[in-house]
């Protein structure tokens, strides 16, 4: 996917699956409300970086950017980590890079929307005789059973997600996943690091996994060609010990709260941030009809985003360093 001619290299994303982003200009304002938090907390920085992980075409960073103004508009320092070239119409303000900056010399928010999903990963599956192997698979999408599991990724499946004897079982070894995640957090000296995805916890991982693919708007096998996306659900709870020193347990409000940070719904964060689906009043409608139609297809995007069996239902992984968690 990321290698010459991938396909996150070669296809806009936005073609072929529909994330938060493009669902709405609602989401990018959120985030632009949550980097002025960001910036208070942090007590107003002569420059704040809004680092964007896994950019896509930089939509994001265009939503913010018109959302944002005054002084903090002047400090913002946005920044798009991203394999794919720099798309020509993109806002000049902001950095394109392809890899992380260095460890360490980022204040501000550190934001990734649906990357971790992608990051690549090994799969696990119980055999005959109750082992767990790797799945290995060719350019076709033909699997057979690999070697045991052993090593560092035996460990993590012990830890994060035990299979049991029964033949068939599988996991999807998130040990890559923390490793990322760790170096995205990592590069904060002071701020908020966010990760949202696809997610379970070790209570409610998938006996079978989740890896699928997409292409054109629909899902399809997953085979490792290049010419489509390759996506898994994501361990988040592993993600947030890699950051920090392990564990969590359900906290207040829905939330699951360990040391490397602590997960809310999507629902809930937006909600925090001041998105919410309720319809205008129908009194508007007599009134100010326009004012009633536009209100009300906010609203309609709004509900989109805040569904709990929908784009609602995405984990955000909340990480703050050297600042408090602002949605506690």
């Amino acid at each position: 996917m990321y290698g010459p001619g991938g396909f996150f290299v070669r296809e806009e994303p936005g073609a072929h699956f529909r994330t938060s982003v493009h669902a709405s200009r609602l989401f990018a304002r959120a985030v632009a409300r949550l980097t002025d938090r960001v910036d208070a907390a942090l007590g107003r920085p002569a420059e704040l970086a809004l680092l964007d992980v896994g950019a896509g075409r930089g939509e994001l960073h265009a939503g913010v950017l018109d959302e944002v103004d005054g002084a903090l508009a002047r400090r913002l320092r946005p920044c798009a980590v991203e394999r794919a070239p720099r798309p020509p119409a993109l806002d000049a303000r902001v950095e394109w890079r392809d890899a992380l900056p260095p460890p360490g010399s980022v204040t501000g928010l550190v934001f990734a929307n649906e990357w971790l999903d992608n990051v690549p990963l090994d799969v696990a599956e119980v055999d005959a005789d109750g082992v767990a192997r790797y799945v290995r698979v060719d350019r076709t999408g033909r699997e057979r059973l690999g070697g045991p599991v052993g090593g560092a990724d035996a460990r993590w499946l012990e830890r994060w997600w035990p299979l049991g004897p029964e033949p068939g079982l599988r996991a999807e070894i998130g040990r890559t996943r923390d490793e990322a995640w760790a170096a995205a957090a990592g590069t904060l000296a002071r701020g908020l690091a966010v990760a949202v995805d696809y997610a379970h916890t070790r209570a409610d991982r998938p006996p079978f996994g989740t890896l699928t693919g997409y292409l054109d708007g629909r899902e399809v096998r997953a085979v490792p060609d290049g010419g489509r996306d390759l996506t898994a659900h994501v361990a988040l709870d592993a993600c947030a010990a890699a950051v920090g020193a392990g564990g969590g347990g359900d906290g207040a409000g829905g939330a699951h709260a360990g040391r490397g940070g602590t997960a809310y719904t999507q629902r809930a964060a937006l909600h925090a941030l001041g998105v919410h689906g309720g319809r205008p009043p129908l009194s508007w409608a007599t009134t100010d009809a326009a004012a009633y139609v536009r209100a009300l297809g906010t609203a309609g995007e709004a509900a989109e985003l805040t569904d709990p069996g929908g784009l609602g239902g995405f984990t955000w992984l909340v990480c703050p360093v050297g600042m408090a968690d602002p949605f506690a």
